[in-house]
């Protein structure tokens, strides 16, 4: 959402005001209550500020004129600066920030027609990611350019942003999704890829709100505004206390984000009258960055909530255990799902209705698979209705027709009745059998774990390996940059609508004495011409590792049998660290140097995330 668009429905005057609507939990209704507000420009300008600086610096460093030290001095500074805006420039503009502000440093495509080309990322996490490594010395050039880019896109976007006067409901939003992208993109390490300067920021986005909320002066006759006061002060002493690879970050999540994500959903606003209404996944109404609600499953789907019903589900359930579907009635959607498995089926690549042959790939989990902008591992579907036609028309699945299957449900007395009672209509669709499969699917959820009860304080005790697993999963072993929570899979959060694929360099086998990369091609090659491009070579989606302890064996292929080897993998670097050449494997090839303990506990985590559905 491009605020230059949104200018014409907000008032022309900039503002900031967050404390009275974050904490006054005495008023009947704070849309309503009349406040002070605070200028936002101040803060803008300092970015602004300190965007120039960098600007100039990276190009006396280009010139050899500045030692890299400085330089690395005025990127940490730039980024602080723009941590205390962060929320704000982040809700409005989501696009622009992605893709020019701070997005991950990673090439990208840009559609002309049906053809792709490849883009470089431009931004503070390409900066801090190019001035920290080892070749900052032999990036010069790019990294001038890079930063004389950031300087002119925030002068762009600040001008805009200085007309703006955010209403309640935004403000409240963008605070409490910024608590979200503090714990997953900021704490993990995702954003600051070359620095791992993630503590420091956390302060300084944290402390911003704090600032904003002690100016107000009608704040000191809040009650409960002390409190909260008290809780920022706490994490901001946790977080200044430790460093990156000791921080305690199930801690961090447990007795100050959550409970402050908690305090501001709490508030009488009306939550989904703000300006990311139907343009995020994110459901303000939830009470936990756990709970099973915190996404809403409608947004993936064609299927709204008013539409869906136990009904529709109910019949979705019959169908899926139905072999009616499948050509020669020998397969149905459940010889691959299994519910007792997670809904996999526990062999290396599926049997096909081939006989003596299987299909491409590892049968996924279909429990939270809702959860995803595309589906299957090549992400050649862009939703739940659309993967199922893929299952149906493959000749190695279903190897159906349409009408075909159509009429087979129409023939039989027990669907007419059925579908007849739910849509009113004597003939079924193809609209309504997808709507009947995509309503089971999407009811295939998971969010009740050991680890999810434990954060949401339902229950007091879990094992300290699952602890230290989980703070190991987010912060060293940096699991968590691209298995992001809550749903442990590639849904990018705060606004969880994009769905990560990454190039790892997966083995044909990982007990091969001579590493061998797997021949699958993934991305590249699942018919989407626009996405014909080298950067998706080898390129796979980021399935979840919730219920992993009853998903093996692992990866695409299948051809890892325990989390052992999978973890084995990933300490080595994928494939380039285990010295293959991978093209552009978004995987850091450098080895985690995890030791067997930590690996321990890491499964141990990743098993506390299985349920007994």
């Amino acid at each position: 959402m491009n605020v230059l668009i949104l200018l014409p429905k907000l008032a022309k005057k900039a503002v900031l005001f967050i404390s009275i609507f974050l904490f006054c939990t005495s008023c009947n209704h704070i849309d309503s209550y009349e406040v002070k507000t605070q200028t936002f420009n101040t803060l803008l300008e300092e970015v602004e500020l300190s965007a120039k600086i960098l600007d100039k610096s990276a190009t006396a460093f280009q010139l050899q004129n500045l030692p890299l030290d400085s330089l690395k001095a005025h990127i940490l500074n730039t980024r602080n600066t723009y941590k205390k805006v962060e929320f704000f420039i982040a809700y409005y503009n989501p696009d622009f920030t992605n893709s020019h502000l701070n997005g991950a440093p990673l090439l990208k495509i840009k559609k002309s027609g049906n053809e792709p080309s490849v883009i470089p990322p431009e931004g503070l996490q390409v900066l801090d990611e190019l001035i920290f490594s080892e070749d900052a010395e032999e990036e010069r050039v790019q990294i001038a350019a890079v930063a004389k880019k950031f300087n002119a896109n925030f002068s762009l976007i600040a001008t805009a942003l200085k007309t703006v006067r955010p209403s309640v409901t935004d403000l409240v939003n963008a605070a409490r999704l910024q608590l979200v992208r503090i714990f997953t993109l900021g704490v993990t390490g995702f954003d600051t890829p070359g620095s791992v300067n993630a503590l420091q920021e956390a302060q300084v986005s944290l402390n911003a709100m704090k600032q904003l909320i002690e100016e107000e002066s009608i704040a000191l006759k809040i009650p409960e505004i002390k409190s909260s006061l008290l809780l920022i002060d706490r994490a901001n002493d946790a977080l200044s206390k430790s460093t990156f690879d000791d921080f305690d970050r199930l801690l961090f999540l447990t007795e100050y984000i959550d409970p402050l994500y908690k305090k501001l959903g709490a508030l009488p606003i009306n939550k989904n009258s703000g300006m990311l209404h139907n343009n995020t996944s994110w459901n303000p109404e939830s009470t936990s960055i756990f709970s099973a609600n915190f996404l809403d499953p409608y947004y993936f789907t064609q299927l709204s909530e008013k539409e869906d019903s136990q009904g529709l589900r109910d019949l979705g359930e019959m169908l899926f255990y139905d072999t009616i579907l499948s050509e020669d009635k020998s397969m149905s959607c459940a010889s691959c799902h299994k519910p007792e498995m997670a809904f996999t089926d526990g062999v290396i690549k599926s049997v096909a209705s081939i006989e003596g042959t299987t299909v491409l790939r590892n049968s996924p989990t279909l429990l939270n698979a809702v959860y995803a902008e595309r589906y299957f591992y090549d992400v050649r579907a862009f939703s739940l209705e659309q993967q199922v036609e893929h299952v149906i028309f493959n000749p190695k699945e279903f190897n159906t027709r349409y009408s075909d299957l159509l009429q087979r449900l129409n023939d039989k007395q027990e669907y007419e009745d059925t579908f007849k009672e739910i849509f009113g209509s004597e003939v079924i669709s193809r609209e309504q059998f997808a709507s009947a499969l995509s309503s089971y699917v999407l009811s295939l959820q998971s969010h009740n774990s050991t680890f999810d009860k434990y954060v949401r304080g339902e229950i007091n005790q879990i094992d300290e390996n699952i602890k230290r697993g989980f703070n190991l999963f987010t912060g060293k072993a940096a699991c968590a940059t691209c298995h992001f929570s809550p749903t442990f899979s590639g849904l990018v959060p705060p606004l969880f609508i994009d769905s990560e694929t990454e190039i790892l360099g997966v083995l044909k086998s990982p007990l091969d004495i001579t590493p061998t990369l797997d021949t699958d091609e993934g991305r590249w090659e699942n018919k989407i011409a626009s996405e014909r491009a080298f950067i998706y070579e080898k390129s796979f989606k980021t399935t979840t590792v919730r219920n992993i302890a009853l998903t093996a064996p692992y990866f695409h292929n299948g051809a890892y049998s325990t989390l052992e080897q999978v973890l084995d993998f990933y300490n080595k670097g994928g494939g380039a660290g285990v010295g293959l050449n991978v093209t552009n494997q978004t995987l850091p090839e450098t080895p985690l140097e995890l030791t067997a303990a930590e690996i321990d506990d890491i499964i141990t985590f990743m098993n506390s995330l299985s349920e007994q559905l």
